[in-house]
């Protein structure tokens, strides 16, 4: 395999790029004048250096060199703490987050659990949740904010299942989301009504 076919098969695991749309990204490496590419490689070994993935939420931040890797929300006393959403995927905490709506506490699950998956718990961080769960003193209620399609339903039918016991009431966003969309592509204002009209 020559590099332009290695570049193109990292670049096609990304989420969303087809293996045309890798091979135009190598293609584009190729074309810029200076270090480019030079820039793009330093960019990419400060990400790792940077950035710190919160021990309480899951998720990425800039740690500045903190000894404490807890993120600024998780430490914030401002937040309400009996309130906790669970979003699949960074991306998304950021797109609740713009929208402003809500002030309780997040965690990350890294993924969906797909229809069919024969081991559900390696699809999500489910120990660190169940961590997280117990570590809670003041935990009333946990909103499911799963995109709007059936990978997401089976994500949060599986969650409530698995801690059906535990006496903490269960929501998930309100329909103001259409059907097969995902948080990160949702304006501030849906998510703001799908927060505020969250079903139990």
């Amino acid at each position: 395999m020559n590099s332009i076919d290695k570049l193109s098969e990292i670049f096609a695991r990304f989420p969303g790029i087809g293996p045309r749309q890798a091979k135009r990204f190598v293609y584009f490496l190729l074309s810029k004048n200076g270090d480019y590419s030079g820039e793009v490689i330093k960019a990419i070994e400060n990400l790792k250096k940077d950035i710190v993935q919160c021990e309480s939420c899951m998720r990425f931040f800039v740690g500045n060199g903190a000894k404490k890797k807890v993120c600024s929300i998780c430490s914030d006393d401002t937040r309400d703490t009996s309130m906790l959403m669970l979003v699949p995927r960074d991306i998304d905490f950021e797109a609740v987050e713009k929208s402003g709506s809500y002030k309780g506490l997040y965690f990350i699950l890294g993924g969906v659990i797909p229809i069919l998956e024969k081991e559900p718990e390696k699809r999500i961080k489910l120990k660190e949740l169940e961590s997280r769960i117990k570590k809670s003193k003041n935990l009333k209620e946990i909103i499911l904010a799963m995109n709007a399609n059936l990978d997401g339903e089976n994500t949060a039918e599986f969650i409530k299942q698995k801690f059906l016991r535990t006496g903490i009431t269960f929501s998930t966003l309100g329909r103001g989301l259409s059907t097969g969309i995902e948080l990160e592509y949702a304006d501030p204002e849906t998510l703001k009504n799908a927060f505020l009209h969250r079903t139990k």
